[in-house]
């Protein structure tokens, strides 16, 4: 299999999964531990936010927005692979998707400041649609 540069940043985005997945069970365990909470009474989501407070709860909020956008990342990076492109749009854009998905994983993980959170989102989301739209533009006129 050929190397191909886009999958550098796709590998990021696996790894931060992985890392706010580690980081989520560390809080709820950790948390659970200290205050002797019975793994029982964490039956479900509704239980889950009512018995931990929001800063351990605050990982598990992220890990599930990992499944939501960047799932159009993945495919997206997956067609570009596909059709070989190599284009610097592309690559600058999938590059600060990568980027603003981290700090938004920092600041939802570790600040709680929900504008800065906002604000990472935004540009994410717009790093993502161009990507979007020039892999699908390199894909269809070729």
């Amino acid at each position: 299999m050929n190397f191909f540069p886009l999958y550098i940043p796709m590998a990021l985005m696996l790894l931060l999964t992985f890392l706010v997945w580690c980081l989520m069970y560390f809080k709820r365990i950790g948390y659970s531990v200290a205050k002797r909470i019975d793994a029982q009474k964490l039956q479900t989501p509704d239980r889950v936010a009512t018995l931990l407070p929001d800063e351990v709860n605050a990982p598990s909020n992220n890990f599930k927005n990992l499944f939501e956008m960047p799932v159009l990342f993945y495919v997206t990076i997956i067609v570009a692979a596909l059709h070989h492109d190599h284009s610097i749009t592309s690559n600058l854009s999938a590059w600060s998707f990568v980027f603003f998905r981290y700090c938004h994983s920092g600041f939802h993980c570790f600040n709680g400041k929900v504008m800065s959170r906002f604000i990472c989102y935004v540009l994410s989301s717009i790093a993502l649609f161009v990507l979007m739209a020039n892999v699908f533009f390199q894909a269809f006129s070729r």
